[in-house]
């Protein structure tokens, strides 16, 4: 049975109707109301791709030329989430009862780069993103640096790296707190993606400048390299191997061991990419540094890798190459270079402004009044359909407590799921908050529903 979360002619009233806010704007009726359209046309690229149906999401976005739209909404947040948050959570006077307007600008980010991921697949939506690749290649390359950082432990968390100086980013209320727990675990989600969306930029990009940022100024090629060499996507907990799948952790048994990931195979893809094709090599300096790096991932290129992408043993023969030559060094040429805009032109804009527009925003966005709470929990309810988030799911719900698979849900919130009564009764300590919130949302819905018929 086919299931749409929208129709292609609401689809396209959505792509037209979106635009870029101003920071002080985030977190606003006008952002939320946006925020609600990009989720459904997330929701809606998703199932189509998977589904392999007409994506006509990615055709709109593409036609009305809103990539570059999404992908300056994207910075905007996370430059929120580095330069306001921070201010915000220090505030003595902000005691909010409720998060959830502030989880979900936290979440838009993800939301965004969920939708890129899924349209960036396609070559036109490379080219229809235009100088926006080039501040999508940096937002990669911040992404896939923390990642590095923090599989080998250079960066505590995500708020300290990039906190006011001499500054802590402790909280007040546990509600914060846990806001900012729920802030760092979006990194990481978030960094994994990245790292596709990187790929289909190194797959189609043809552009002088965007290769030139990719090779010279960020050495994408090295830092891929330390992606393999440290692969936070995989760790040993309890002497078992587990493996970040489908938006968890996962055990995998001893035989799949070696098996490849998904993750796994786009950073080998993009380094194929990035060391292979004529134009992006061409670019890149194979100094000693780069060269010795390089030479790194032999040791990974095993007969059952290989086995899993066979064009890796193309890149095995030009590895074992570069071991025993040294390649002509990249022509000098006289490059008239686009640089990216969006971050700079955010961040310039509001320079020295951080703390007074977290003051602003907690006077006027993040302290709701009642009635103004109940208008957004019917949004995001008529947003996030339980029936339509299920179909999305790529397998069998998992139980909330204990990760195996499960079949009842709570009977209060209708929003978690369990495989036993145990597990419930244990989780909910931890559960308790949202289901409460999430059941006053549904009752106040049922509640108006009844009124106005």
């Amino acid at each position: 049975m086919d299931t749409s979360v929208i129709i292609p002619v609401e689809a396209e009233g959505f792509v037209q109707s979106l635009e870029t806010f101003s920071l002080k704007e985030v977190g606003s009726e006008r952002w939320f109301r946006q925020h609600g359209h990009i989720e459904k046309l997330n929701m809606q690229a998703i199932l189509n791709a998977s589904a392999m149906q007409d994506e006509y999401v990615q055709e709109l976005l593409v036609s009305h030329v809103k990539i570059p739209v999404l992908v300056h909404e994207m910075i905007l947040v996370e430059i929120w989430k580095h330069k306001v948050f921070p201010n915000l959570c220090q505030l003595e006077d902000f005691n909010p009862k409720n998060t959830f307007s502030l989880y979900m600008v936290i979440h838009h980010e993800a939301s965004i780069m969920n939708l890129l991921e899924t349209i960036m697949y396609h070559k036109d939506s490379c080219e229809a993103a235009g100088d926006a690749v080039l501040d999508l290649v940096d937002y990669c390359h911040r992404k896939l640096t923390l990642l590095v950082g923090k599989a080998t432990g250079a960066t505590a968390t995500t708020h300290d790296q990039h906190s006011p100086k001499g500054t802590a980013v402790v909280s007040s209320t546990d509600v914060m707190t846990e806001l900012q727990m729920q802030c760092a675990a979006r990194e990481f989600e978030i960094s994994l993606k990245a790292v596709s969306v990187l790929r289909f930029i190194t797959d189609h990009t043809e552009s002088v400048s965007v290769i030139n940022r990719m090779m010279c100024i960020h050495n994408m090629p090295c830092v891929l390299v330390q992606l393999i060499d440290c692969c936070p996507w995989s760790r040993c907990k309890d002497g078992e191997v587990e493996k970040y799948i489908n938006g968890r952790w996962q055990t995998i048994s001893v035989e799949n061991h070696l098996t490849m990931t998904k993750l796994d195979g786009q950073v080998w893809i993009s380094l194929y990419n990035l060391l292979l094709k004529e134009n992006c090599q061409r670019k890149y300096e194979f100094n000693n540094y780069n060269k010795n790096q390089l030479l790194k991932l032999r040791r990974f290129m095993t007969e059952v890798l290989v086995d899993q992408l066979p064009n890796l043993l193309e890149l095995q023969r030009f590895l074992a190459y570069l071991a025993i030559t040294d390649p002509a060094p990249p022509k000098k040429e006289l490059l008239l270079e686009q640089i990216p805009e969006i971050w700079n032109y955010i961040v310039r804009e509001n320079s020295g402004k951080w703390k007074a527009i977290a003051k602003y925003q907690v006077k006027e966005t993040f302290s709701p009044s009642e009635s103004e709470l109940e208008l957004q929990a019917k949004r995001l309810n008529q947003v996030y359909n339980v029936d339509v988030m299920e179909s999305l799911l790529p397998e069998k719900p998992k139980c909330g407590f204990c990760g195996k698979e499960a079949a009842k849900k709570c009977s209060q919130c209708q929003g978690e799921w369990y495989c036993h009564r145990e597990c419930q009764v244990r989780h909910w300590s931890k559960h308790k908050r949202a289901c409460q919130l999430y059941a006053e949302v549904t009752e106040k819905i049922q509640r108006d529903l009844l009124e106005n018929c």
